[in-house]
């Protein structure tokens, strides 16, 4: 694994906001860091570039504890944040000429194609440029050098949906040369790159999967019932955000098979007319299992 975090714990004045989080990036992949604001991703994020240090666990990166990362792990590690400060009296080519002598591996040609395909103005100071530009600044500044890890906090937030296609298209050209892991409330978009999910609650991680295996066992599941069919009281606890209308139930289906659908429907409804699935978005997914633990954790208070 490029990352691995082991039972992360970071609390803040007492607060702990990370509660013995475990995450592991494979090499090659591009890991979605997915949840609710407050849910730990951004502090996870800072403790991999040693910004933080964590209160309890470990973590590494590119096989090294983070907390001793040295010059030459940096100079393999992109860092793209939502907030990130950049110097802002300097043009964007100045800074490109600062920062090329830290990067061994610099490419100046891939440089040249990310300002071309950015169209980024360099003769500009970096604060008279909009937000959009800035955050592509960033990136520009985070891949000529062909890092191994690139790291990217909610970098979507607050572009328009132009700066945002031409970010995820450098992504898909920067997929599997890197390996990414990325937050994001914009899972629409990021769903286009993303090859694993980890899903991220009250600052520990809930599960991680393949992004193919989720979408596979997750489906939205639609019946058509006989009349006068009631819906029973207590249904199954891997059907989520059930509807009915008339004789038509929907659900999520969390542990969807083709095989044992038709035997778990018969055995809540008995015999149904018909039963439709179809795959549904990483965002419904997020949303179903986010408001299904949600409404957990009030229950339990």
């Amino acid at each position: 694994m490029l990352v691995h975090a082991d039972g992360l714990w970071k609390r803040f004045k007492g607060v702990a906001v990370l509660r013995g989080l475990t995450l592991a990036v494979p090499e090659g992949s591009t890991l979605a860091l997915v949840g609710a604001n407050g849910a730990g991703k951004t502090t996870t994020m800072k403790v991999l570039m040693n910004l933080l240090e964590p209160t309890a666990g470990t973590a590494t990166a590119l096989g090294v504890d983070t907390r001793r990362l040295s010059p030459r792990e940096l100079a393999q590690i992109g860092y793209v944040s939502e907030h990130q400060q950049l110097p802002g009296r300097m043009t964007v080519s100045a800074y490109l000429d600062y920062l090329r002598p830290f990067y061994p591996t610099w490419d100046r040609s891939l440089e040249s194609e990310i300002i071309g395909q950015f169209r980024l103005p360099t003769n500009r100071r970096i604060a008279d440029l909009s937000h959009g530009m800035r955050i592509k600044t960033a990136l520009a500044c985070a891949l000529p050098f062909r890092p191994r890890l690139l790291l990217l906090d909610e970098p979507l937030t607050g572009l328009d949906p132009l700066v945002r296609d031409e970010f995820i298209d450098r992504l898909k050209r920067q997929a599997g040369e890197t390996t990414i892991l990325v937050s994001s409330h914009e899972l629409s978009e990021i769903e286009e790159v993303t090859t694993h999910v980890a899903f991220v609650d009250r600052g520990q991680v809930t599960f991680q999967e393949g992004l193919n295996d989720l979408t596979s066992r997750v489906r939205r599941v639609t019946l058509m019932l006989a009349e006068n069919v009631p819906t029973p009281a207590g249904l199954r606890g891997e059907w989520l955000d059930v509807r009915r209308s008339g004789t038509v139930v929907s659900f999520v289906d969390t542990q969807y098979s083709a095989v044992d659908l038709p035997a778990k429907v018969a055995a809540v409804f008995g015999p149904v007319h018909r039963i439709d699935t179809e795959p549904i978005a990483l965002r419904t997914i997020y949303t179903s299992l986010a408001r299904a633990a949600r409404d957990q954790q009030e229950a339990s208070a």
